[in-house]
This record gives structure tokens, sequence and C-alpha cells, in this order.
């Protein structure tokens, strides 16, 4: 037994921080939770797969990894990793519509977060501010849910590209096959009452009589599994017409059955003209190979953080950043694109009151059981349905109340939030890279010229209202000498660094500098309020002329 007052050591696996206590009330519920989410999965992961531009079966291929990696090395309980609508809208960018470079994609952005979590870099991703991920989750929300009209409409050939697509569908919106609209508007429809219901559900008291906590259980589970509920109604409605001798939908068409080959990502790729070497695959990738990981990361931890303070326990960036990182890099063994935390997925999780990441190998399950048997099942899945289940999933991600909310807080803030949000409608990594630019560029000018209280008296007082880095100096410089030299008569400065608590070597010099100056005009600086790591490194820099006092009153 552990000494009193000593700590015992946390295991370096998450996975034996739980299991060791693993109760047997928990496994019911995590069961439960597994196969509500496994429901929801299977078909978000033909639809996630069709917005990627790949074949459907790719979907379910990278569908099962993550659930049984994030079992052993995540720290969250809720979270559960697979394709997403923002992943998927990314990866139709950067891996050309092509299965090779979307598992190699997969590899490499595995690697670069395993990177990240082994350097301990997931600061980087607190660079990412909340304006510029509102706005590219709004405009990926549009862009989406527009890239799926198509298919609601049962229209063909119309272009990836935003714009041209808005242009082509209103064009050809007379072609719209009446089949396809009326089941994709009906599937919609229920996908969003369904939401609805769950949202309004009351709670079954366990002394209300057993039909009305069955009624309440029916009710529930119906809501949970909509997705799954929803695409089964519409492959019956067309598998009858198929029946019948007539198809008024487009289908989904045949998917190879069985489990992925268990091999190394391609690492070229045979074209017609020759082969494709790597080199020139990750020059195709380009900025992907930034934007892809990195936004892998954010929704993950994003994800991970909300549920973990829901609930009431914390999570370790870190570790979900190798998690991640070794989820992408063991999927794209098994033909899987690039995967992340899933929001609507990880609500259902929670809502089903999963105990423990155990939950995740029962969807695992479930995604490798409809791969070896379900597959020809599939065929029948009408693309108006998927294209229901993705929208209904997209659209709660625009965020229409984050405008009006800046406005009051800081409207400087809308700034980077309007040019992300509207060049990802060109491009995504455009505004996503634009975005950060702009926050930089209001981050450095906040630090460039920091706010600068002037006192006037018989001394001047200065009181700078942060720390003093390089890009601040001459704005200090010109306050201090513009107030005191051109006072009648010119007076001396008083410098109060109360609220200073860190300054470089620029800065030093350029009060060296401002000293010179104010003596040439026999004036003095005095130094009052030094913090002690300020006060050490002006004591080192061996100033002429440098004075310092506790207070300004004593100066």
């Amino acid at each position: 037994p552990a000494m009193p007052g000593s700590r015992c050591p946390r295991p370096a696996l998450p996975i034996l921080r739980w299991l060791p206590r693993y109760s047997r009330a928990w496994l019911p519920l995590d069961l439960l939770a597994g196969l509500a989410v496994g429901l929801t999965t299977v078909p978000q992961a033909l639809a996630y797969a069709e917005l990627a531009g790949l074949p459907l079966q790719y979907g379910l291929y990278s569908s099962f990894m993550g659930c049984f990696v994030y079992c052993l090395l995540g720290t969250a309980k809720d979270v559960t990793l697979g394709p997403t609508a923002i992943m998927s809208l990314l990866v139709s960018s950067y891996a050309f519509h092509e299965p090779v470079y979307a598992v190699l994609l997969a590899f490499l952005s595995g690697c670069i977060q395993l990177a990240m979590g082994l350097l301990h870099l997931g600061f980087l991703l607190d660079f990412i501010s909340c304006p510029v991920i509102k706005g590219f989750t709004s405009a990926a929300s549009i862009t989406i849910s527009f890239n799926q009209i198509k298919n609601i409409l049962g229209l063909q050939g119309i272009p990836r590209q935003f714009f041209l697509q808005v242009y082509e569908t209103l064009r050809r919106i007379g072609e719209t096959r009446a089949g396809d609209a009326v089941l994709g508007l009906t599937c919609l429809a229920a996908l969003t009452g369904l939401r609805a219901m769950k949202s309004r559900l009351p709670r079954a008291a366990p002394a209300e009589p057993r039909a009305v906590r069955i009624s309440y259980l029916i009710v529930w589970i119906s809501a949970t599994a909509r997705n799954a509920l929803v695409v089964l109604f519409a492959g019956l409605v067309a598998y009858s017409f198929q029946v019948m001798g007539s198809q008024p939908f487009r289908l989904t068409g045949s998917i190879p059955q069985g489990l992925p080959a268990l091999r190394l990502p391609r690492f070229s790729l045979a074209a017609p003209n020759g082969t494709v070497p790597f080199q020139s695959m990750v020059e195709d990738m380009g900025v992907g190979l930034a934007v892809v990981p990195l936004m892998g990361l954010l929704e993950t931890i994003a994800i991970a953080k909300a549920f973990a303070s829901q609930n009431g326990y914390r999570i370790d960036p870190n570790q979900e950043l190798l998690a991640l990182g070794v989820a992408n890099v063991l999927g794209s063994f098994v033909s899987s694109y690039p995967i992340t935390g899933s929001f609507g997925r990880t609500a259902v999780n929670a809502q089903s009151g999963v105990c423990t990441p155990a939950g995740g190998l029962v969807t695992g399950a479930l995604v490798l059981l409809s791969l070896a048997y379900l597959t020809s099942l599939f065929y029948y899945i009408p693309k108006a349905a998927l294209a229901a289940v993705i929208i209904s999933a997209v659209v709660p991600m625009f965020d229409a109340g984050i405008f009006r909310t800046l406005w009051r807080v800081k409207r400087l803030d809308l700034v980077p939030l309007c040019v992300t949000f509207l060049l990802c409608f060109w491009e995504v990594q455009y505004g996503i890279v634009a975005g950060v630019l702009v926050s930089g560029i209001l981050l450095l000018y906040s630090i460039a010229r920091p706010p600068i209280k002037v006192s006037e008296g018989a001394v001047l007082l200065v009181q700078p209202g942060s720390s003093l880095h390089f890009p601040a100096m001459e704005h200090l410089r010109d306050s201090v000498c513009s107030r005191a030299l051109a006072a009648s008569p010119p007076r001396s400065v008083i410098l109060d660094c109360c609220h200073v608590s860190s300054i470089d070597s620029t800065a030093v010099l350029g009060l060296a500098e401002l000293l010179q100056e104010l003596r040439t005009h026999g004036l003095s600086l005095a130094f009052c309020g030094l913090q002690d790591p300020v006060l050490q490194v002006l004591l080192s820099a061996d100033l002429e002329g440098f004075r310092h006092f506790p207070s300004w009153e004593e100066a």
C-alpha cells in the first residue's frame, strides 16, 4: 500500500486508469451507448465518403480504427473518433477524389499529430482564435449543405467549387427529379422532427408506470438512431420500387463486401502517363498537410474539452494528440482517410450515459459487422437520403449568434470572423490561413501599441498597461518624449512599471536611448514598481543613470 501522503504514479496508458476499476454496472450503459453511436456512425460514414468524393466503402473503412485506438489511448470517456463533415470537406479539397491520396493524407497527418503530441506542441492550437474557428465552421456548414442540394434534387454533373455550384444548381433546377426531391425533403423533415423531439423529451422518472417508461425508451431510441431509421426507411421504399420494376431514385449502388486489407499506404500512384512519385504527391497536397492535421486536432481537443467540463472530468491535451495521431497512422493501414473527433456522435455517446471509452469497442464492432455482412443491402440506399443525413448533421454548425455576440463584446473580432467566413467559400485553406494571419496581426498590434496612461504633475507619471517588448518601444518613446519635452517647463519622468511582468533586450536598449535623450535635455527618468524579473534584467544591463524606487510616491 502507498504510504500516507505519497502519490501513486498515473499509468502511462490511459486504459489502465479506468479498466482495473471497471464496474459491472457500467457494462449495459457502455453497450447501449456503443450501439446508439454505431447506428449513427454507419449511415453517416456512407454519407461523408460521398462528401469527400471517395467510394462509399472508404467511409466505413475510416470508422472503426479510431474507436479501438481511442479506447486504449483516449482520456475523455465521451469522445468518438471517425469521419466528420469538416474533415470530409477538407479531404475533397486535398485528395482530388483519389483514394490513394486520401489514405496517404491520413498517414502523414497522423505522423504530424504524433510528432506534435510527443513534442508537447498542443499550445500552437491556441493561436487559432474562436472567431476563426466559428467563421470556418459556419462557412463549412453552408458549403456542405449546398454541396448536397444536388443529391436532394437528383442533379448530376454539378461542379464542386462553391460559386460554380450555386450557379449551376440554380441554372439547372428545372431538371430536378421529382422522386429524389420528394424523398430527400421527407427524410430531412423526419430527421429535423426527430432531433426536435429528442431535445424536448422529458426525463422519465423511475416512479412512472412501466408503460410510460417503455414509451419513453422507444421514443428516445428512435430519436437517437434517427439517421439509421431514416436511411432504412428510404432503402425499403427504394427496394419496393425496384421490385415493382421502376426506380425514381438515384441509388448508392454496389459497395464491395468484406473488410479492408491490412497494408501500408501507397507512397506512389500509377497514372496513365507514368507513376506519380511520393514527392509529387506531397507537393500536390501542399498546404493540406498543415490544414488537415491542425483542424483534426482542433476539432478533437475542442470537443474533448467541451464534454469534459460539462461532465466534470479533465483531459490531457497532449495525450489526445497522441491518440488521434496513432488512430490516423493505424487507420491508414486499413485504407482510412483522415479522421477526427465527431461532435454529433460524441453528443449521442454522452446522452446515452456512456461510462468509459469501452463504448467505442461496440461501435467499431458494429461497423466491422456492417462491412462484413451488410454492404449488399446498402445498394438500395437513395443518395437523397444520405444527403439529408449530411445536411441534418451540419446545419447546427452554423452559429448566427456569434456575429451578435462579437458586435456586443469586441467588434474588432468581427474582422477575422468575416475574413475567414467569406474566403472559405472560395477555398477552405485560404479562409483559415487568412483568418489566422488577421488574428495574429491584431494580436501583434495590441503588443506593439500597449495602453499607456500619462498623468501630469510636478513630474510626468507614465504607466504602461502591459509588458514591454521590442515592437512597443518606439510607441513608448514617442509618448514619453512628446509629453515631457512639450510641457512648459519640460518635466522629468517617472516610469511606473507595476504592470510590466517581462521585458526583452531590444526594449532595454530602447530604455537606454530614452534615458540618454532625456538627459541631453536636462531631464531625468526614474523607474518605480519594478517586478523582480524586470528589475534583474535592468540591473544586469547596467544602464547609465538608472534609478528605481519601490513606488512613485517615494520617487
